[in-house]
């Protein structure tokens, strides 16, 4: 919590820069634009698929390897260059260029 603090008070605009972005290209044709939060214990992904108005925020969950984030019915797994997007139970494997 203190390294926390300490990021969002002495070194903002810093701990800001280590927000990363990519942009997924998925076997099913999904396009998806990935911004991550800063490195904190309540990370989170915001999506943006190609083809949808609303963008979707889901937090960071517990994984055993690469980051993982999920809300509802969706899911977001990441590992290196790699992803996997579940929508309603549908998976398509994600991979940057």
């Amino acid at each position: 919590m203190k390294l926390m603090l300490a990021c969002l008070v002495v070194l903002g605009p810093a701990c800001s820069a280590l927000a990363a972005e990519a942009t997924y290209h998925c076997a099913d044709g999904t396009l998806v634009r990935a911004a991550f939060s800063a490195p904190a214990p309540t990370g989170s992904v915001h999506l943006a698929l190609a083809g949808k108005r609303r963008p979707i925020t889901l937090p960071q969950v517990p994984s055993a390897d690469g980051g993982r984030y999920a809300g509802g019915d969706m899911e977001f797994w990441i590992k290196g260059r790699m992803a996997r997007l579940t929508r309603a139970g549908v998976v398509t494997e994600c991979k940057t260029r």
